[in-house]
């Protein structure tokens, strides 16, 4: 029998609790790193909701990116060894004491970087990258919209395009909190759409190039509406729902892209180029400080509900994570 480690166990709507496990073997390929903090998504509570099952040989184990130190690689691994501070994505697993990432999704963690904002990274990073640098090409200069623009997606994203010289970047949020604090990111103009319509601020301000929406439902149209000549549109989730009516003659009269991409899924050799990229284009921010991780708030693995309770509240602004030496 493999040796046992402790992980968040999760059925349905019941309170997450910790259990014994088996500790996860590193395939050729792998590190296996102990975990000292897990970064939450949104992927986590609809996995909990039995809506996102993990991929087929992933870990059942909710959780996709973490931070920790390296106790043993897979033998075909290169350029890690034991002890190395790391941070990384994988398909599940991040909720418990060990995990194992796949080398070509792994960052090499600074010694002066925590491990909790280590694990505020991956994700949000590549995330970014894969759909607003990648998919819908970002280019200096052009306007990017960010629907969530105060989740830990949408704050690395306004830090990310202002880095790579965007020329107007536009966020909604749900409070004027919010708002100010995605200006305070470098945001140009934040829409409070609990009191504004963005539809008519964003028009009004020339309508956007790029624009990043993890909301669906009705804005799917309005982001149409608001795209300029050859925009690129894309959605990361449907929070308000994923079946619209829509009228698609904006596609044509305005040459649009409407698109739509998942991270976790994607064949290791793809996350590591898109790894590779932020590495190239980003990282180097990160370790001067000119990209920062936002963190909202950060619970210990035992307080793992309330850490739900904090992101279902839609209350957050920035990453919320699990640590190891939080109380």
């Amino acid at each position: 029998m493999t040796e046992p480690m402790w992980a968040i166990h999760h059925d349905g709507d019941a309170p997450l609790r910790s259990t014994q496990v088996s500790k996860p073997v590193c395939g050729p390929e792998d590190v296996l790193v102990r975990v000292h903090a897990a970064g939450l998504n949104r992927a986590d509570l609809v996995q909990r909701a039995g809506f996102y099952p993990a991929p087929p040989g992933a870990s059942t184990i909710l959780g996709l990116e973490c931070a920790g130190d390296i106790v043993a690689c897979g033998s075909d691994v290169t350029g890690w060894q034991i002890g190395d501070r790391v941070c990384g994505l994988m398909a599940g697993g991040a909720y418990a004491e060990f995990a194992t990432l796949h080398q070509g999704s792994l960052f090499a963690l600074p010694d002066a970087m925590s491990f909790e904002d280590g694990a505020a990274l991956p994700e949000v990073m590549m995330t970014v990258w894969a759909n607003v640098f990648d998919r819908c090409a970002l280019q200096p200069e052009e306007t990017l919209l960010v629907h969530g623009g105060t989740s830990g997606i949408g704050t690395m994203a306004i830090q990310m395009a202002r880095h790579a010289g965007a020329g107007r970047i536009i966020i909604t949020a749900g409070t004027d909190e919010k708002c100010a604090a995605a200006r305070a990111l470098g945001a140009d103009l934040a829409i409070n759409y609990n009191t504004q319509d963005f539809e008519s601020l964003v028009s009004e301000d020339g309508g956007a190039d790029v624009i990043l929406d993890m909301v669906g439902g009705d804005y799917v149209q309005k982001n149409l509406s608001v795209a300029r000549i050859n925009g690129r549109i894309c959605n990361i989730a449907y929070m308000q729902g994923f079946k619209v009516e829509l009228n698609l003659m904006p596609i044509m009269l305005k040459r649009l892209i409407l698109t739509g991409t998942t991270l976790r899924a994607r064949p290791e050799q793809e996350k590591q180029r898109i790894r590779d990229a932020v590495l190239k284009g980003f990282w180097p921010a990160i370790l001067t400080g000119d990209i920062h991780p936002v963190i909202d708030r950060v619970y210990s693995f035992d307080h793992a509900n309330e850490a739900h309770a904090r992101f279902s509240s839609g209350g957050h602004i920035g990453k919320i994570l699990l640590s190891l030496t939080a109380t």
